[in-house]
């Protein structure tokens, strides 16, 4: 059991990074709320919008294939990797251009794996592009309250040479696009965490510069893959809510 410090208990929204913030804030909350900008929870939005059903998976590996073989799904592979034949990526430009599915397993050692571990709550994939639409949601629900409490988690990245966690910018503004919507919808009590996470999104006068000029839009735009960043930095572009269900993301916005 955590300590109650780190629960940010009392308060109504609630932030903290990672899969270990995640078990940590989640524990008792109406949702969890995963932000991965670039690219998880963004190319959730894009593919739901495009009415594919999205399966979270930890790892790309031959248990993926197995899983998505059981589902009757496609099995997104790594950006470098796309081809003929496997079109589909965790890029949200790639799962434009790719034919549709209407069922694709998207392994991340990230969003996905946080969304994949989380127990008894529901678990919503937010981004800049879907902030609203989630927000909206949560009101409709009367949660983000000391009583029915949300834990939104940042995914943030990880450092090749160890694995540890490295936060990343474009999520802690994403989570603030979510928290600054909802504050503005009249939800209380947002602990500091997210405060901060708000007060962030909020001083930024261009998204797309930030996302471009931040360390993980560099390392995309470097691989040629700039068209993500700047699918993700197109802010309420979808309806979607997408929420996991019976293993899968699908849309619950209406």
């Amino acid at each position: 059991m955590s300590p109650r410090w780190a629960r940010q208990e009392g308060f109504g929204i609630r932030l903290d990074w990672g899969p270990t913030g995640a078990a940590v804030i989640g524990a008792g909350a109406a949702c969890v709320v995963v932000v991965d900008v670039l690219s998880f929870s963004t190319s959730v939005s894009v593919a739901v919008s495009a009415g594919t059903a999205v399966y979270p998976y930890r790892w790309r590996d031959d248990s993926a294939q197995e899983f998505a073989a059981r589902h009757g799904a496609e099995l997104a592979v790594g950006r470098r990797a796309v081809d003929a034949t496997h079109p589909w990526s965790l890029s949200p430009a790639a799962l434009r251009r790719a034919p549709f599915t209407d069922r694709l397993v998207l392994p991340s050692p990230n969003g996905s794996t946080i969304a994949s571990a989380v127990v008894g709550a529901p678990v919503v994939a937010a981004c800049l592009r879907n902030a609203d639409a989630v927000a909206t949601w949560i009101t409709e629900r009367r949660w983000a309250t000391p009583e029915q409490p949300i834990a939104i988690v940042p995914a943030g990245e990880r450092w090749a040479d160890d694995a540890t966690l490295r936060p990343a910018v474009e999520d802690l503004l994403g989570a603030g696009a979510l928290v600054a919507a909802l504050i503005d919808r009249g939800c209380g009590h947002p602990s500091p965490e997210a405060r901060s996470a708000a007060h962030a999104f909020l001083s930024v006068t261009n998204i797309g510069t930030e996302l471009d000029e931040c360390a993980s839009g560099r390392e995309l735009r470097s691989g040629g893959f700039g068209d993500d960043v700047d699918i993700a930095a197109q802010i309420d572009a979808d309806t979607v809510v997408p929420i996991l269900a019976d293993g899968a993301f699908t849309d619950h916005s209406l």
